[in-house]
């Protein structure tokens, strides 16, 4: 079994690791569900996930589809840079640090060995741990760029920052916004517009757990907003969605995420959001908004009902500041279902360049068929909620 000080891939390692790619079509949910089983047995690492994506599957389908595209990609691992680069991100919203991949490694390691039984050599664990490795020093090196860049900013810091819920603002029937407030006073990073949280909160009565959650504030120095959306049953979004949170501390790690806007705009833009996939989108709407952008802007918002439309208002708003050139649409799928992507295509100018944020199968239905409706594919920028789950796939 390979150890972290020997991470050499050679044309051998990766020979192995290419032959098990059958293996990994047939059994890889079951594997990373038996990583997952044997990591989150320690309590300190669980705290760092959301119990909702175990329980219902999400994570170990987003983790498998993973670790197949990477054996598939071993000999070229420049094809998989946007994803190295997610999972950086996320990563260091959530503190990840590098003593918390051995951990990962042994799980991952003895999970292969578990599912696969026999068939599992010597040889195929030595090469999984050479291949575990060679990916871990590349999301470390980046890690501690990112960990160091967020140090150096203006009003940046390091680790966890303690933060107090000073307001709490209800955007619809299902969606509340909060105002969170360095309890230390100091000035904060000023975030991309798009970029996300990390939230570690303590809930009354069940304990600390972690989150990400987009910033939908305009970029400032003094604070930041997030807006959460109640899901039924869910404790941690009940809890934000209640007048008791408004007053308690939690802890911020610096704002995270590559899903900004480019530096330079060219051509119009589309926002496609459905539900709360708004939410990281109206930071760029504020910025895009502004008397010195020219830009025109059209944005498809869906929801389920016009009581569960977030920012409506909000985005109704900035379309008459801007004189209708950030133009609205909104869909109802309760009255006329979910739309196709040849209807949201319709809605969008020639030429667009279009970011999609929403949940999965609304996604994939969208990248999928955005490129035939006449929406090239290197023209669409999205993320999904949850684990990204290959919305291609």
């Amino acid at each position: 079994m390979s150890t972290c000080a020997d991470r050499s891939l050679t044309p051998d390692i990766i020979a192995i690791i290419k032959a098990t790619i059958p293996a990994l079509e047939a059994h890889g949910v079951a594997i990373t569900s038996e990583m997952y089983r044997r990591l989150l047995a320690d309590p300190a690492i669980a705290e760092m996930f959301d119990p909702t994506h175990q329980s219902t599957g999400m994570q170990p389908r987003a983790l498998a589809m993973a670790v197949l595209a990477y054996a598939k990609n071993i000999d070229n691992l420049g094809v998989l840079g946007g994803a190295v680069e997610r999972i950086a991100q996320k990563h260091v919203s959530l503190e990840i640090q590098p003593e918390h991949y051995p951990h990962v490694a042994t799980a991952l390691l003895g999970a292969i060995s578990a599912v696969l039984g026999d068939a599992a050599t010597p040889e195929i664990l030595d090469a999984w741990g050479k291949a575990y490795w060679a990916l871990a020093d590349i999301l470390i090196g980046r890690e501690h760029q990112l960990y160091d860049s967020s140090a150096h900013a203006e009003g940046g810091w390091t680790g966890w920052r303690a933060f107090r819920i000073a307001r709490a603002t209800a955007e619809c029937a299902t969606v509340t916004s909060l105002e969170l407030e360095p309890v230390d006073g100091k000035p904060v990073i000023s975030a991309v517009p798009g970029q996300y949280l990390g939230v570690d909160l303590d809930i009354p009565g069940h304990g600390r757990t972690r989150r990400n959650y987009s910033i939908t504030s305009s970029p400032n120095r003094t604070a930041y907003r997030i807006s959460v959306r109640h899901v039924q049953n869910g404790v941690v979004s009940g809890w934000l969605n209640s007048t008791a949170c408004v007053g308690t501390e939690l802890l911020l790690s610096p704002p995270a995420g590559n899903f900004v806007l480019p530096e330079k705009i060219e051509g119009p833009l589309g926002f496609i959001c459905a539900g709360i996939g708004i939410t990281p989108m109206i930071g760029m709407l504020e910025t895009l908004a502004g008397p010195d952008v020219t830009t025109p802007v059209h944005v498809v918002q869906i929801a389920q009902s016009s009581e569960t439309a977030p920012f409506t208002a909000r985005l109704a708003e900035l379309s008459h500041n801007t004189a209708g050139r950030i133009q609205v649409v909104t869909h109802l799928t309760s009255e006329d279902g979910h739309p196709t992507a040849a209807w949201v295509a319709e809605q969008l100018p020639d030429g667009v360049s279009a970011y999609l944020c929403g949940p999965t199968g609304f996604m994939r239905d969208m990248v999928q068929g955005l490129p035939d409706a006449g929406v090239p594919a290197n023209r669409l920028r999205y993320e999904t909620f949850g684990p990204d789950t290959g919305v291609t796939d």
